[in-house]
C-alpha cells in the first residue's frame, strides 16, 4: 500500500470523526454540507453546492468520456433511545468507531471522498468521475439526489455507497407505500346500526396477508405486503365506524411494475387504494456490467438487498457496495470497524483501477 493511500485512509477517518460530531438529520444537512465544502476546498477540489449537497468532478474532466457517479449520504436518522454512548461524540474503541452515521453511510461517504481524491489529478482516466455527498436519502426526499442529478453531467453508471460489507448488492426491492380506506355507514352499536368499516377493513387486511405473488426472483425472493398502520377517526366507543383507514408497506422485486401490483391489489380489495409515490422502484445492475466484472474479479459476492437506497432515484446503472454492516443501521450505539473503512478505500481503488 502507498503512502499517499495510508494518508488518505487517515484523512478519511478524521473526516468521519467531524461529521458523526456534527447532527444532520434529513432536511437538516447544512453544517456538515458545509464540512464537506471546507474539506474539498482545503483539497484545492473545485465544488458545488445545491441545497446540502455538495459534489465535485474529476480535474480533467472530458464530456467525450463517459462518467461514473460515486455517491453516498451524509443525513443521518435520529438517534436510538436505547443509546448508552454520546451519539456524537466519535470515540474509538477496540478498533471501533462508534457514533451516529458512523455505518449508515459515513464509512462510506469517507470512503468514496478518499478515492475520488486520488483520482481528481490523473489525466488519463478511461472514465470521468464525479463525486456526489447528498442529502435526504434516510427520508428519500426530494431534496438529495433526485435535486441533485439535474445539476450533473451525463452519468452512464454509479457506485452508490451504503454499508454492504463491501459486497454488491446488484438489485434492490422497490418500495411502494399504499393508503387504504374501508367505508363503511355510521350508525350506534347499542342498536346494530350502520356498517362497521373496521370489518371491511379486516377482510382486506386478510387478503393482503395471505396473498402471494407467483413470480419470485433469484436476487430478490418473493414481493411482499406488510399491514403496518390501521386507524379509524372516531373515538367513541358507542359509535359504529364509517372510515377505516391502514398503511400496506409493498415490497416489490424486479419482476413487477408497480403498475401491475396496483391492479392486482385493486382486483382484489374492496376499500380505496392510493399509492403515496411510485418512485422508489425496484432496480438492478447486469451481472455482465464492467463495475460488476470488476468486483468477481476481486473476490467480491453479488446479492439482491431487501433495504432501499439512493440508488432506486437513478435513472442508470448503479452498484450498492460499502464498507460498514446493513445490520448495524439505525441501531443504538451505532459504529464501524476503522479496518473497514481503511479496506473500503482499498476495494473501491482496486475496482475503479480496473475499469478506469
Amino acid at each position: 500500500m502507498s503512502k499517499e493511500i495510508s494518508i488518505l485512509q487517515n484523512e478519511a477517518v478524521e473526516l468521519l470523526k467531524e461529521l458523526i460530531a456534527t447532527p444532520s438529520f434529513s432536511k437538516e444537512e447544512d453544517q456538515t454540507a458545509g464540512i464537506l465544502c471546507r474539506f474539498l476546498g482545503n483539497k484545492d477540489i473545485v465544488h458545488t453546492r445545491v441545497g446540502n449537497n455538495v459534489f465535485a468532478l474529476n480535474k480533467h474532466f472530458d464530456e467525450k468520456k463517459s462518467t461514473i457517479l460515486l455517491n453516498s449520504h451524509h443525513d443521518t436518522v435520529k438517534p436510538n433511545p436505547q443509546y448508552s454512548k454520546d451519539p456524537y461524540y466519535p470515540s474509538i474503541e477496540e478498533g471501533k468507531l462508534f457514533g451516529l452515521g458512523s455505518n449508515d453511510a459515513g464509512g462510506c461517504l469517507v470512503s468514496l471522498i478518499a478515492v475520488f481524491l486520488l483520482f481528481y489529478n490523473k489525466q488519463d482516466l478511461k472514465y470521468n468521475l464525479i463525486l456526489a455527498a447528498t442529502a435526504e436519502e434516510e427520508i428519500s426526499g426530494s431534496g438529495g439526489i433526485e435535486y441533485t442529478l439535474p445539476y450533473l453531467p451525463k452519468i452512464d453508471f454509479a457506485i452508490v455507497g451504503e454499508p454492504t460489507q463491501m459486497q454488491m448488492a446488484v438489485a434492490e426491492r422497490g418500495l411502494m407505500v399504499l393508503d387504504c380506506i374501508a367505508h363503511g355507514k355510521a350508525g350506534h352499536a347499542a342498536r346494530n346500526e350502520g356498517e362497521n368499516a373496521i370489518y371491511k377493513a379486516m377482510k382486506d387486511i386478510e387478503w393482503f396477508s395471505t396473498y402471494q405473488f407467483n413470480r419470485v426472483s433469484e436476487l430478490l425472493g418473493a414481493s411482499k405486503m406488510s399491514v403496518t398502520v390501521i386507524e379509524t377517526e372516531n373515538k367513541a366507543h358507542n359509535v359504529v365506524p364509517a372510515l377505516c383507514k391502514f398503511v400496506v408497506d409493498t415490497r416489490i422485486n424486479e419482476l413487477y411494475s408497480f403498475e401491475e401490483v396496483i391492479d392486482i391489489i385493486k382486483a382484489n380489495v374492496q376499500c380505496e387504494v392510493m399509492p403515496r409515490s411510485t418512485r422508489l422502484r425496484s432496480t438492478s445492475i447486469a451481472l455482465d456490467h464492467p463495475l460488476v466484472k470488476a468486483g468477481l474479479n476481486l473476490g467480491s459476492a453479488y446479492y439482491g438487498s431487501p433495504t432501499t437506497s439512493d440508488k432506486a432515484l437513478m435513472p442508470f446503472p448503479a452498484l450498492k457496495m460499502g464498507p460498514g454492516d446493513s445490520a448495524r443501521s439505525h441501531t443504538a450505539n451505532e459504529y464501524i470497524y476503522i479496518d473497514e473503512i481503511k479496506k473500503g478505500i482499498e476495494l473501491y481503488i482496486q475496482l475503479l483501477n480496473q475499469i478506469v
